[in-house]
């Protein structure tokens, strides 16, 4: 089987290309290789070509993202242009899974839809989709219509809300199936309503958050509580950020990484931290949390990759 480079493509492929600038948190060693598909052709076309002994990584944005100092081994699969597309009517948006949450949200409103919870969170489409992203006590799930992929093998998929398997922040997907687009429905709307309620979402997001800081969104998942209805969510009042503060480890730093004086549940890098010294920081949250709480806190953020 032919090695990244061999294999004919319309993207563009990268070798031992430096992950750190593609990540909100600004650390992590080399992919050895980056490929950035045209389209889904062109991404069906290189994976199917691939040896299949050769792992593969989506990555979006680098929103929810740590990627450790020594790198990702295989080929991270990153979509860009070609992908970011959004299109709206008829009380559905059909976006490119490299659109950002933020502009999806508000090119619906804009057509008189409701996603308005997507426009605070972090990140591209494509990853909301895969990890059920969800604020305000609605989640991507409840909104999904259909998406479509590519698999390892370069197959391309269309994928229903069943095969999606959502859950309380995540979905049964397999690792290394690419989502490519997705759909999304929501209720009608005033144009104007919608904008004046995400003005008032990034406000009181502006007030409680360090937005200006190098962070990668929060930290750990809320303890899964259940709503009326019996979905786990995490509009209890057992918060993530709670535990940290009665823990005694809000603002304790661990080198150049610290957890966020304004904000307990938000892993900052402070500007000289590793991948290792957030990690390490996170793991030592973790413990002091279960020693005084007895709960053990789940990551939100995905840590790749090996250690330096």
């Amino acid at each position: 089987m032919p090695t990244p480079d061999r294999i004919e493509t319309r993207g563009r492929l990268t070798a031992d290309r430096d992950l750190s600038e593609l990540t909100w948190l600004r650390v992590g060693g080399p992919a050895d290789w980056l490929f950035q598909p045209a389209d889904d052709a062109d991404l069906a076309a290189f994976l199917s070509a691939l040896d299949p002994a050769i792992p593969v990584f989506p990555m979006g944005v680098g929103s929810n993202l740590i990627v450790r100092d020594g790198g990702i081994r295989g080929v991270v699969i990153r979509l860009g242009r070609g992908f970011n597309g959004i299109e709206a009517g008829a009380g559905r948006v059909t976006a490119g899974a490299a659109a950002l949450d933020a502009h999806v949200a508000r090119r619906a409103g804009e057509a008189g839809i409701d996603l308005s919870f997507l426009r605070t969170i972090p990140g591209s489409l494509g990853g909301a989709a895969r990890m059920n992203a969800g604020c305000y006590g609605s989640y991507t799930g409840d909104h999904f219509v259909s998406a479509r992929g590519v698999t390892r093998a370069g197959e391309a998929v269309t994928l229903s809300k069943s095969d999606m398997g959502f859950a309380y922040r995540q979905t049964a997907l397999p690792p290394d199936l690419i989502l490519t687009q997705v759909v999304l429905e929501g209720e009608a709307g005033d144009p104007e309503e919608l904008a004046a309620r995400m003005q008032a979402q990034l406000d009181k997001r502006d007030e409680t958050q360090p937005v200006k800081d190098r962070t990668a969104g929060s930290t750990f998942r809320n303890p899964a509580g259940f709503s009326s209805t019996g979905r786990a969510d995490d509009t209890h009042d057992l918060k993530a950020w709670k535990l940290i503060q009665d823990a005694g480890m809000q603002g304790v730093p661990m080198g150049g990484a610290v957890m966020n004086p304004k904000h307990a549940n938000f892993l900052t890098n402070t500007g000289t931290a590793t991948a290792a010294e957030l990690e390490g920081l996170g793991e030592e949250v973790r413990k002091r949390v279960f020693q005084s709480s007895g709960i053990e806190l789940e990551w939100e953020i995905m840590r790749v990759g090996e250690p330096g």
